[in-house]
Parts: structure tokens; sequence; C-alpha cells
């Protein structure tokens, strides 16, 4: 194992460069591939295996962001591909704990080291790429001419038997078929193009979301409210490791009900400004709620899904108790995630 480099260079505050490929010819590099990593080595490891395997003529760079400024496992674990020069790119470490800052060390690494690219993908390190992911993504943002560009999470459950879940909400992508779209949700597939980070500038995630989720969500709706085109690529697969533990039934309260309180936040955000914007926000969850159990109900005769039915219910209520102050911060204790 080679020994981590130190620290001595730091380029961006709260971030420290652990190690970069030998040769790294920066001003060539077309797409970055960022790639946040926290207590997943081996994980991560099958992730940056998928992107070696990448069928693209263009060139790319991976820059990897441990969040886990002590241990490091996932750095340590993933120098040696890159100085060994089998990994073009930088691992870094993003020392402020959380989703938010860890994205937005690897955003702004990526502007600041490589002046010429045109397009930031991200994928997460529970995530493998399919061969044709990164060529995919960055076409459809050329032929769709879309400024961002989303593609579908693949959910691939440790017990096979709960296959099922496939087309639950919280795990079913939003949208089925490539073009443009109003809307897009998640980072855990996204591109983002060179020309959507200079205009939002740092920090690009609101670290107010760092534990909670949905500072992607809430880039993603501020990015369109500033005219930047939105767009999905079906064909741009990753397949995502989804644990047992994520189909048990608090989890996908939790995690429904925090959908809720992102949809409330990010509106409320939207909205900022306008007349009567929190009345607005405050009366839209309480008529989304009231419908709920109608929603739900139609969405349990169509699916037969109890689970299903419920999700409606639990994201309007999460969107109300988000008015009294509650936040589930689901990425403040990771292991239980």
């Amino acid at each position: 194992m080679l020994p981590l480099p130190s620290d001595a260079l730091v380029s961006i505050a709260g971030v420290s460069i652990a190690g970069r490929s030998p040769g790294l010819a920066a001003e060539t590099v077309e797409a970055v591939v960022t790639l946040p990593t926290f207590k997943r080595p081996q994980l991560l490891l099958e992730t940056l295996a998928s992107l070696k395997a990448q069928n693209t003529s263009r060139r790319f760079a991976v820059i990897v962001m441990e969040n886990e400024a002590d241990a490091r496992e996932g750095a340590k674990a993933a120098l040696p591909l890159f100085e060994r020069g089998e990994m073009p790119g930088l691992v870094i470490v993003a020392h402020e704990r959380g989703n938010c800052s860890a994205y937005n060390a690897g955003w702004q690494t990526a502007v600041v080291h490589f002046p010429n690219f045109r397009h930031l993908l991200v994928i997460d390190d529970d995530e493998v790429a399919e061969p044709d992911w990164l060529e995919r993504m960055c076409r459809a943002a050329e032929t769709l001419r879309a400024d961002i560009v989303g593609g579908p999470q693949v959910p691939v459950f440790a017990d096979p038997s709960h296959a099922g879940w496939a087309d639950h909400p919280v795990f079913a992508p939003p949208y089925r078929e490539t073009g443009r779209v109003p809307a897009l949700y998640s980072s855990g597939n996204l591109l983002v193009g060179r020309n959507v980070l200079m205009a939002m500038g740092p920090p690009f995630l609101d670290l107010r979301f760092n534990f909670m989720g949905g500072g992607d969500s809430d880039f993603l709706s501020r990015a369109s409210q500033k005219g930047f085109a939105l767009g999905w690529c079906a064909e741009a697969r990753v397949r995502e490791g989804v644990p047992a533990r994520r189909v048990e039934a608090d989890w996908i309260r939790a995690r429904s009900l925090r959908n809720g309180v992102i949809s409330t936040l990010v509106e409320k955000k939207k909205r900022a400004g306008t007349p009567f914007a929190g009345t607005k926000v405050l009366l839209k969850s309480l008529a989304l709620l009231a419908a709920s159990p109608l929603r739900g109900t139609i969405r349990l005769a169509r699916t037969g899904s109890l689970a299903t039915g419920l999700y409606p219910v639990y994201v309007a209520l999460g969107r109300v108790l988000a008015e009294f102050g509650y936040a589930n911060e689901q990425y403040r204790q990771p292991e239980k995630n």
C-alpha cells in the first residue's frame, strides 16, 4: 500500500489533495467525473472499476472526494490506482463532513484544476456505471442541447426477493424516456455543464441540506429557475446497490417523510421574495395532505402495494411537518442509512 501524501497541497479552503495521477494533462480533459465516498472503500473500488471500463474516446478524469477526514479508508483504497496511472485524476479530502460539503469540494476542484472541461458528471460510491454511461450522458447533453442531464439509478437489491420494490417511488426513476424534462431531483446519476457551474458559483449546494439530503434537488431547482435546460437519458444507467435495511418499513417511511420535507424547503426557496410565499407553500402542503388518502388509494388499487399507496400520504405529511421544523437527517448516521 502506498502511503498517503501529506496535506501540504491545499488549493481550496477545507480541501486537501491527497494524490493525483502522474502526468495528468488537465487542460485536455473534456469530462470530469466526481465521486464522493464515505466509509465504503470496497464499493468505491467497484465504482472506479466501472469508470475504468468506460467505452469512450473522450478524455476524462475522476475526482474522488473522501469525506471521512480521519481514517480515510476510501482515499487509501483509491490512491494506488491513481498513483500508478491506472485512473486519471485526483483524490481529495473534503474535511467538512456532509453530503453537500463533499459535492462542493469536488465540483470546485474540477473548476479550478481542469480549465477546459465541458461536462461534469456525478456518480456515488454505491453505484456501478454501465460501460457506455459516460458517452451516453455526454452525447445526450449535446443532442438534447441540455445544460443538465439526469439518468436512471437502477436498484440492485442485496436480497433478490426484494426486487418487487424497484417500482416503489423511492427507487423508481422519475422518467422512462430520453428527452427534455421539466425537473430533475437527484445527483446520483447526473451531468452538469461547466456553464452551469460558472453561473451558479460556489458554494454550489446549500450546506443546510448537508445531512438531510436534498441539496442536489435544491441546486437543480435553482438552476432550472435560471433558465438552464434539463434533460433525461434513459439509456445512461448506473446500478445502485440497495442493502436489505432500505426496504424495511421504518426506512421507507423516513425516506418518504424526508422527501416531503425537502419538497417544502426547496419550494420555499423557489418562492422566496414573492408575495405570501410562506402562506402559499403551507396551503399547498395542506391541500396535498387532504388529497393524499385518495391519491394513495388510487396507487394501492393500481399496484397492489400498500407501501406504494402510503407514499403520497407520508410525503404530504413531511411537507406539513417541515413547517414545524421537522428535519429527518438520515445522513447524520450513515451506518444506519
